[in-house]
């Protein structure tokens, strides 16, 4: 049959797999196999690497495929699997959130958690480790200065 509006013949609706992108499905499970056997391959290089430093004497061996490799794989996951290049606009947004966010729990948490003392509360442990180590050091303050009420230590 022709479709009278256009001319043209309608055509067939897409079935199955292909109905939903199957085509681009098939290109990135490929792509995901492909990244899986890269960093099972590192993985392998992560773990033999340390026992040849090992055994050859060569400390470098060990810090680069330790830490080097996990770069490696750190950023081929963030590039393949997080989809960070998608949504770059979105990573800025939390980022910044998160950056927020740490900053007011240190601003609002600090002040009293740097303090023996609050408005309402007293840190009694830490009163008592302050006063045995003042105990405990011979008299002198905490950068080696004599007390005013201790007696004069003698120097050497």
């Amino acid at each position: 049959m022709s479709d009278s509006t256009h001319g043209t013949t309608p055509a067939a609706p897409a079935s199955g797999h292909d109905a939903h992108g199957g085509g681009h499905h098939a290109h990135a499970d490929k792509d995901y196999i492909k990244i899986w056997g890269i960093l099972l391959g590192l993985l392998v290089v992560s773990l033999i690497g340390p026992i040849i430093g090992e055994k050859s004497g060569i400390f470098a061996i060990t810090l680069v495929t330790a830490f080097g490799i996990a770069v490696v794989k750190a950023y081929l996951v963030i590039k393949n699997f997080m989809h960070i290049g998608v949504e770059k606009r979105y990573v800025a947004y939390l980022l910044i959130t998160m950056l927020g966010l740490m900053i007011l729990m240190v601003g609002g948490v600090g002040p009293d958690v740097l303090r023996h003392d609050g408005t309402r509360w007293t840190n009694v442990a830490a009163h008592k480790a302050t006063e045995e180590g003042l105990k405990a050091g011979g008299g002198h303050g905490e950068h080696g200065e004599a007390k005013p009420d201790a007696p004069p230590a003698e120097h050497h």
